[in-house]
Parts: structure tokens; sequence; C-alpha cells
């Protein structure tokens, strides 16, 4: 590489897993300035993209980008996965965005840790071209895992990046980053499952739930979707009661104290219930009924339940519900 010019730069797209550390480190190698950047919604976090920068010493920059996000997430063009997981799309928004910000900060080109066919359906070569035409930066994705498998980008015809640095791997076997791990000393990596939340069967059938009885959601109330029981009392309500302790100081950390309604069964030890954007009195009722059914209060006996919403308190009493009474109510 000539040394007489400007130091090349790369932005990564980092998720924290082992190919993401590996294509960047490929890069650093040789000679590239690498960063990172990566995105953060309630469906994933970046929690092991921060610890591949502390384990590799490559800059990290970490991006909200929410609103932006649940837009595409509501009608992806290419479709949903197996459950509401829009990868192609969420990978082109992400490009499209890093993007932004290679040409803002002079960047050369992007980079990802992606691998030829090792996921079937968002790594072949159909989804990574899919990728670059709807990112706005086709010809910038350098994929130096694979980058002897796929086309010509343009850093390399430009003579930015030798072609020669650019591995082989594909497949869905390990063995080969593995292997490169150790001669860069990396011991330590996440598995190599994702950490996104739209592939979870049980998370997206609420989100599912509440795409159909909401026009807008706040991010908190995504992040309430991941704790508790959730129930659909009526198409203007529903109930989260706290499975946990865990649960229960979540729901109240994420819940809205002007809008929600608390409840909390007195005198014996039981979950905290919710009811968002509040309800009419019968489904307060019934909410309570539900939520006195997961505690450890008498069946048939009246039990009293505290109602909070804001400043307002109020008690009511009520009989248990078991969930085996209202299991039809349950969003599974």
């Amino acid at each position: 590489m000539n040394h007489n010019r400007r130091k090349v730069r790369a932005l990564g797209l980092c998720s924290g897993g082992l190919d993401s550390m590996l294509a960047g480190l490929v890069l650093r190698k040789n000679g590239i300035e690498v960063e990172w950047i990566t995105f953060e919604t309630p469906f994933f976090s970046a929690a092991k993209a921060r610890n591949a920068s502390r384990m590799t010493g490559i800059p990290l920059t970490v991006k909200p980008i929410y609103p932006i996000y649940i837009d595409m997430l509501k009608n992806p063009p290419a479709g949903y996965g197996k459950y509401m997981n829009p990868c192609m799309d969420c990978h082109a928004l992400m490009f499209r965005l890093a993007g932004e910000v290679m040409q803002e900060k002079e960047f050369d080109f992007l980079f990802s840790g992606e691998v030829l066919g090792q996921r079937p359906m968002s790594q072949n070569k159909t989804s990574l071209r899919y990728v670059e035409k709807h990112s706005g930066y086709d010809g910038y994705i350098v994929r130096p895992l694979s980058g002897k498998n796929l086309p010509e980008t343009i850093p390399e015809k430009e003579g930015l990046l030798d072609r020669d640095i650019l591995l082989d791997f594909k497949g869905r076997g390990r063995k080969a980053q593995i292997k490169l791990a150790a001669e860069f000393g990396i011991t330590e990596y996440p598995a190599p499952a994702g950490g996104c939340l739209l592939t979870d069967k049980g998370y997206t059938n609420r989100l599912r739930d509440l795409f159909e009885h909401q026009e807008n959601c706040t991010e908190e109330e995504l992040h309430l979707l991941k704790f508790g029981r959730h129930y659909r009392l009526n198409p203007q309500s529903k109930l989260i009661v706290g499975r946990t302790q865990s649960d229960n100081e979540n729901i109240l950390k994420y819940h809205h104290p002007k809008r929600d309604i608390v409840l909390d069964v007195k005198d014996y030890p039981s979950p905290i219930g919710l009811i968002p954007h509040g309800a009419e009195k019968d489904s307060i009722l019934l909410g309570a009924s539900i939520c006195t059914g997961h505690s450890k209060a008498p069946k048939l006996a009246p039990v009293k339940v505290l109602v909070q919403a804001g400043r307002r308190k109020k008690t009511i009493q009520v009989i248990a519900l078991q969930p085996d009474d209202v299991r039809k109510l349950l969003i599974r």
C-alpha cells in the first residue's frame, strides 16, 4: 500500500459477535484504520458491541435509532423472517445510516462481518445484494471474511483495498473463524445466536398484538413487552402481570406513571399488575381479579387491591380469577 497517501479509513457495522471482531481485525492488521458503529432499539442492545470494542480497542459509536426503525418495522418491503424479523430491510437501513456517518466523517468504505451462506435467508448472495442496493451505498460495502467470494467493490477498484487481504469464508461452519480468532488472540466471544427480540416467538406475538390494537407506541411500551404475562382484556385494554421480582421492578421502571394504572394486591404476596393507558371500570375489575389469581390470596374470599393512577389511589375488592380461567386472554 502506498504510504505517501493518507491512511485508508473504514467504518464497520458491529453486532459484537466473533465475525464482527474478525472483520475489523483483518482490516486493521493490513494497515486500514477501522472504527465501528452499532445501533440500538428496544429489540437489540449495544452491550455485545461495547464489549467487542473493549476487547479489540476498535473505537465504537452507539446510535439509538428507534423512530426510524419502528417505521421500517411496521412495513418492511422485503417482509419478515420466521417471526417479525425484517432482516434484509434492517441490514439495509443500518448500512444506509452507517453510510451517512461514513460520508460525514470521511471514511472510505463500510464493512461488516457477514459470511456468505452462514445464514441461509439473510446471508445468501441475493440477500447481500438486496441490502447493498437498498442501502444507497452499493459498491462501498466490504465483507472482509467472504470478500474473495463476492464481486469486486469500489475501494478495491480504486486501489484503497487490496483484494489479497480478503478471505474466502463461506457456509455455516465456524472452524475457520475459530482458527482465525486464535491467531488474533481472541479467546472470549459470544455464541453466534443473535440477540434480536424480533426472532423471539413470545415477544413477537405480544408485539403483533400491540400493533393491532394501537396506532403508535413508545419505546417504553416495547420494553414492557419483555416482562411478565400479557393479557388482552378487550380491544382497548391489556394487563401485564409480573412473574418475578425482576419483572415487577422492570414493569414499574418502564410504566408511564401519569397514564398507566398500577394494581397491587393488599395483604398477600403478589405480583405487580399494570394496565397501560388506563381502562374502564369493568376492565380494571377484571385486571385486578386476574392479578389476584397470581397472588398468594385465598381462592374464594374477597381480596383488596390497590388501584393507582398517577397520584390517585383507591382500594377495590375482587375475587381471584385463576390463571386457568383466563388462559384464553393470555397473549402467547
